[in-house]
C-alpha cells in the first residue's frame, strides 16, 4: 500500500510470521497504528523517531528495535528511511 511518502511491502507471509518492507520520506509519518504480534523493526537506510508509550526513540541506520503486540505507534522520517518489519 502507499501513503504520502510511505509505502508498504509485504516480502513474506505465513501463519506465524510476515515480513514487511517500509520505505518513508524524510518528513514524513508513518501514522498511529499497531502491531498484531510483538515486531523486530531492523534500520536499513535513514534516521527515524520511533514513537510509543508516550516515548520516543531515536533509530538510526542498522540499528534494530523491538516493540510489543497492540501498543499504539507512529515514526517518522528524520531522512528518507527504508526499515524492515518482522512480525
Amino acid at each position: 500500500s502507499v501513503l504520502d511518502g510511505l509505502t508498504v511491502t509485504v516480502l513474506s507471509r505465513s501463519e506465524t510470521c510476515e515480513t514487511l518492507l517500509i520505505t518513508l520520506e524524510k518528513g514524513k509519518l508513518f501514522p498511529e497504528h499497531t502491531s498484531p504480534r510483538e515486531a523486530l523493526l531492523v534500520l536499513l537506510e535513514g534516521s527515524i523517531v520511533f514513537s510509543i508509550s508516550a516515548k520516543e526513540f531515536q533509530i538510526e541506520k542498522s540499528q534494530s528495535f523491538v516493540f510489543p503486540a497492540h501498543e499504539k505507534h507512529h515514526v517518522l522520517a528524520k531522512e528518507d528511511a527504508k526499515f524492515l518489519i518482522i512480525r
